[in-house]
């Protein structure tokens, strides 16, 4: 599906510095970069294996450049829809600042770049499951799922939820079950997180033809399906308490963030967020959960780092 722009085409100005770091969605950049290291600390402090504290910083370099590739191709891909909707009409491309031949160019070569950094700071697998989370990100959400199916934030969740993967096989060259419990917080975290930015954001995806939830299926199964992704998630955020991931601190923090990103859940759910007469308390309702999910990922992930980078570790059982 593309979208007719030829009456709207952006006045070309000069770009800035800025710009092309727009290109590589700094904000998503930063929570990516965060899970990451979170992952390679775990598995430093679960296995006792070190890593080079130089290989390790181009190792979370590398997860960096990669995501900010992902999203410069995004942005490229998706520059048509960009220009409908006015919360992303001033990106880069929309706006006049960058080609777009020039985001492709540029998202192509920091891939590469990322992956071959990568492999040589620590091994294959990390490497491979970075090329893999781009490849994901970069065709398959962006070109295959997100203007075809409602399910494109659950499907292509996947992608966002591989760099604490990454960063784990960078330390160890495996993926064990602790790696893919941090891959499923997120996998599960995605879709309600995401939903209720789109309880707002919906007559926008709807004028730009993307099938986002709320647009196909309303606004009231969308709150269903938040609480029950919540859930979900839950039992899923707590499950590093059950293999010894996760300590007392984890316990603490883990416990009543859960909590908490489950009362928010509830509440949407009751509201009438995303209906068309809602008003401004449900509006910002639904926006208070969307910031706080945010909360809660970088409270559990801060959690693990603390306890296994900076010896703050004590397990449940006392031992």
């Amino acid at each position: 599906m593309s979208l007719d722009m030829t009456a709207s085409q952006p006045q070309a100005r000069l770009a800035s510095a800025r710009d092309y770091v727009e290109l590589m969605k700094p904000r998503i950049m930063m929570l990516v970069v965060f899970t990451a290291l979170a992952g390679l600390v775990a598995a430093v402090g679960v296995t006792g294996q070190g890593i080079n504290p130089v290989l390790a910083s181009v190792a979370v370099l590398a997860v960096a450049l990669g995501s900010g590739a992902a999203g410069a191709i995004n942005m490229w891909y998706d520059s048509d829809i960009d220009a409908v909707m006015v919360r992303t009409s001033t990106r880069p491309i929309p706006s006049g600042a960058v080609p777009r031949s020039e985001a492709l160019a540029m998202g192509m070569i920091m891939s590469a770049l990322s992956v071959l950094l990568m492999w040589i700071a620590s091994n294959v697998l990390a490497a491979a499951l970075l090329a893999l989370s781009i490849v994901y990100y970069g065709w398959f959400y962006t070109m295959v799922l997100k203007r075809r199916t409602a399910q494109n934030i659950v499907i292509g969740g996947a992608a966002g939820a591989f760099p604490p993967v990454i960063g784990w096989a960078a330390v160890t060259g495996s993926a064990p079950l602790d790696a893919w419990i941090l891959f499923a917080i997120i996998f599960f975290w995605t879709p309600p997180h995401f939903w209720a930015l789109s309880l707002v954001a919906h007559k926008e995806y709807e004028k730009a033809g993307v099938p986002m939830l709320p647009v196909t299926s309303g606004a009231k199964s969308t709150r269903t399906h938040i609480l029950l992704y919540t859930i979900a998630l839950t039992p899923i955020g707590l499950a590093p308490l059950a293999t010894g991931l996760g300590g007392w601190l984890y316990a603490g923090v883990g416990g009543l963030l859960s909590a908490s990103f489950l009362y928010f859940a509830v509440k949407v759910y009751r509201s009438g967020a995303g209906d068309a007469d809602a008003g401004d308390a449900e509006r910002k309702l639904a926006m208070s959960m969307f910031a706080f999910s945010i909360l809660y990922l970088f409270g559990l992930f801060a959690a693990l780092i603390a306890e296994h980078g900076f010896g703050l570790y004590f397990p449940l059982g006392g031992a």
